[in-house]
């Protein structure tokens, strides 16, 4: 298992709610989180996938702002 983390700009339950579909409808995604009580609106997504490259261009498609952490 593999732990990815990246700084996003999902600052509440609306943008939530709008990245969830696509993260839970990601097959190589096990578990994911958005910690938007810190600044840096932390996405951590615990993935089987041993190519980061491919969570990271799904997490663009997102339409959200990211950085890998």
């Amino acid at each position: 298992m593999n732990t990815l983390k990246f700084k996003t700009n999902i600052n509440c339950a609306g943008c939530l709610a709008k990245v969830s579909p696509f993260l839970n409808a990601e097959q190589s995604i096990e578990k994911w989180e958005v910690d938007t009580s810190i600044p840096e609106k932390i996405l951590t997504v615990e993935t089987d996938e041993t190519n980061a490259d491919r969570v990271d261009r799904k997490s663009t498609r997102l339409n959200s702002s990211h950085e890998k952490v």
